[in-house]
C-alpha cells in the first residue's frame, strides 16, 4: 500500500513539474507579447467567467485596445492562444504554409468532413486546383438568374412588412441566402423562402446552434467527450439528415448527367472553351465532371465539398448581407445616394431589370458601400490557425501546436489605416484613398493562398440583394436598432437580429 501511494505521489510529481516547467516556458513567450495574467490552472480563464457571448466577443477586441496589436492569452491547462491584429505577424501567418484550421473548425468536421474549409497540405493543394475552375467569372454568370429569382422573392415576401413596424429582415435574408446557395450549388430548390419549415433548413439551423454551443463550452478542449453534450445524440441524427440529403442530389444528378453523356448531350471536356456558355452548370455539376488519375471523385468526397460550400456560402452571406442593410438604415443620406444611383442606371425599370454582373460593375458607389460594410463587419471576424511547425514572431519563437487567431474585426479597425474607424464612411475605398492601405490592411476574405475562393461568388449575391431591396424599398431604422449587438461562432450575427421598417417606393 505505501509502495503504490509512494508510486502515485512521483508521478502527480512529475505530471505538476512538467506543467510547472510547461508555464514557464509559455510566459518566457509571452513576455514578448502583452497581454492578461493567467491564473496556475484555469489561465485567463477567469475573464470569461459568467459572460455572455456579446460581452465575451467585446472583451476580446476591448483587450487590443488595452494591450495592443497582438496580445498574448494563456488558457486553462497551459492553452496558448495568441490572438493578432498587426499587418506583419498577420501576413507572415497567412502566407505559412504549414498551418491548419484550429479547434473551433474541428466542431464542423462530422457534418463537412475534411472537404477545402478543413484540409491542409497535400490534399487542401489537391481540392483547391479542383475546385477553382468552378468559380470562373463565366460559371458565376450563370448563377446572375439565380440571385435574380431569389432576390425577386425576398422582395415579394417582404411586401407584407411595408409600411408597418419594426420587424427583423435577418431571418428573411437567411432563408433567401439558402434558396441561393442550394440552387446554385446543388441545383435543386429547396423553398426555404416558401416554406421555412423545411426539413433540410431546419437542419441546417441546427448545426449552426450546436457548433455556437459549442465553441462556447468549457468542454471544447476535449473532443472526445462531446458524448457528455445533452445534444449530442441529436447532433448525429441531424447530420444524417443533411448527408442523407446531399447523397440523394449527388447521385441523381450523377446519373442524369450520365444519361445525358450516353446520348450525346453534355460533353465532359473540361478543357472545352465553350463548355461555360452551354448551360448552367452548378457546384455540383463542376465536381462531378472531375477526374483523379482517370477516376471520378467519391459521393463521400463530392458531398465533403458540396456541404461545405453550403455552409460557408449561406452564413457568410447572409451576415455581409444583413449587417449592409443595418448600415444603410443608420445612414439614410448613404442610402439616398445609393438610391440615386440605381435610379440614375436603371430608371423607371429598375425593379423589374435582370441584373447582370457587368451592369453591378458600373455601379462604382455600391462597390464602396459594401466594402465598407465588409470592413466595418467582417462576416468573418476571427480566422483561426494552428501552427504545424515552429514560427519567429515578436523576437521568440511560437511552439507548433500553438494556436494563433487573426483578429480581422480588429486589423479592420486600425485608426492610422481608417480614421474614425467605427464611422461608417464608404468613400474611404475610392480609387484616391485605395493607396493609403496595405495588402493585410483590408482582408474581410482573409489573404494568401488559403484565401475565400468563394469572394466573387459573396460580392455579386451581395450586390444583387441590395440593389432589388433598394429599388421596392426605403428601409428605416427600427426603435431597437441601438440594441443590436455583436455575437460570433465562427460567423458575427446580431444578437437580436436587424430590426428594421420598409416604405414601399412607388
Amino acid at each position: 500500500m505505501i509502495l503504490l501511494l509512494t508510486i502515485v505521489v512521483v508521478y502527480l510529481s512529475y505530471v505538476l513539474f512538467k506543467y510547472h516547467q510547461k508555464r514557464q516556458h509559455l510566459l518566457s513567450i509571452a513576455k514578448h507579447f502583452k497581454g492578461p495574467y493567467p491564473e496556475y490552472f484555469l489561465g485567463c480563464f477567469y475573464l470569461f467567467r459568467n459572460k455572455s457571448v456579446p460581452e465575451v466577443f467585446d472583451l476580446l477586441n476591448d483587450m487590443h485596445r488595452k494591450y495592443g496589436h497582438d496580445v498574448s492569452m494563456i488558457g486553462a491547462f497551459n492553452d496558448l492562444v495568441i490572438d493578432i491584429s498587426g499587418t506583419q505577424n498577420v501576413e507572415k501567418v497567412l502566407l505559412a504554409k504549414t498551418t491548419k484550421k484550429s479547434f473551433p473548425y474541428e466542431f464542423l468536421e462530422p457534418w463537412l468532413g475534411t472537404g477545402l474549409l478543413l484540409s491542409f497540405g497535400e490534399k487542401w493543394f489537391q481540392r483547391r486546383r479542383i475546385i477553382t475552375p468552378a468559380f470562373h467569372f463565366k460559371i458565376l454568370d450563370q448563377f446572375m438568374d439565380v440571385f435574380n429569382h431569389e432576390a425577386d422573392v425576398l422582395v415579394t415576401k417582404l411586401e407584407q412588412r411595408a409600411g408597418k413596424g419594426e420587424f427583423d429582415i435577418y431571418d428573411y435574408i437567411t432563408l433567401y441566402a439558402l434558396d441561393s446557395i442550394c440552387a446554385t450549388s446543388m441545383g435543386v430548390q429547396i423553398n426555404a423562402q416558401e416554406d421555412p419549415n423545411n426539413e433540410y433548413v431546419r437542419g441546417v439551423k441546427q448545426m449552426s446552434e450546436f457548433i455556437f454551443r459549442r465553441v462556447f463550452s468549457v468542454l471544447r478542449q476535449f473532443p472526445s467527450l462531446f458524448f457528455l453534450y445533452p445534444f449530442a445524440r441529436e447532433q448525429g441524427l441531424v447530420i444524417k439528415k443533411l448527408h442523407d440529403f446531399t447523397n440523394s442530389v449527388i447521385e441523381t444528378r450523377r446519373n442524369q448527367l450520365q444519361a445525358e453523356q450516353a446520348v450525346g448531350k453534355v460533353e465532359f471536356n473540361a478543357d472545352e472553351d465553350e463548355l461555360y456558355s452551354k448551360r448552367r452548370d452548378t457546384f455540383l455539376d463542376q465536381l462531378l465532371k472531375v477526374t483523379i488519375d482517370g477516376k471520378p471523385l467519391s459521393t463521400a468526397d463530392i458531398r465533403e465539398e458540396v456541404d461545405t460550400f453550403m455552409f460557408e456560402g449561406h452564413d457568410t452571406t447572409t451576415s455581409g448581407i444583413s449587417f449592409t442593410i443595418l448600415q444603410l438604415a443608420k445612414h439614410q443620406e448613404i442610402q439616398q445616394k445609393l438610391y440615386e444611383e440605381i435610379e440614375g442606371m436603371l430608371g423607371v425599370d429598375a425593379k423589374s431589370t435582370t441584373l447582370t454582373s457587368a451592369l453591378l460593375q458600373e455601379m462604382k458607389y455600391l462597390d464602396l458601400v459594401v466594402k465598407e460594410s465588409l470592413r466595418l463587419v467582417p462576416p468573418v471576424p476571427f480566422i483561426g490557425r494552428k501552427l504545424l511547425e515552429d514560427m519567429e514572431m515578436n523576437g521568440t519563437i511560437i511552439p507548433a501546436g500553438t494556436t494563433i487567431t487573426l483578429n480581422i474585426f480588429t486589423v479592420h479597425r486600425n485608426p492610422k489605416v481608417f480614421p474614425d474607424p467605427e464611422k461608417f464612411i464608404p468613400e474611404r475605398f475610392s480609387d484616391e484613398n485605395k493607396i493609403k492601405r496595405g495588402p493585410y490592411d483590408y482582408i474581410p476574405f482573409s489573404a494568401g493562398f488559403r484565401n475565400c475562393i468563394g469572394q466573387k461568388y459573396a460580392l455579386l449575391e451581395m450586390k444583387v440583394t441590395i440593389v432589388k431591396l433598394l429599388a421596392s424599398y426605403r428601409i428605416l431604422s427600427g426603435e431597437s436598432i441601438g440594441q443590436v449587438r455583436y455575437k460570433t461562432d465562427l460567423v458575427l450575427r446580431p444578437t437580436i437580429g436587424i430590426p428594421v421598417k420598409l416604405v414601399k417606393r412607388i
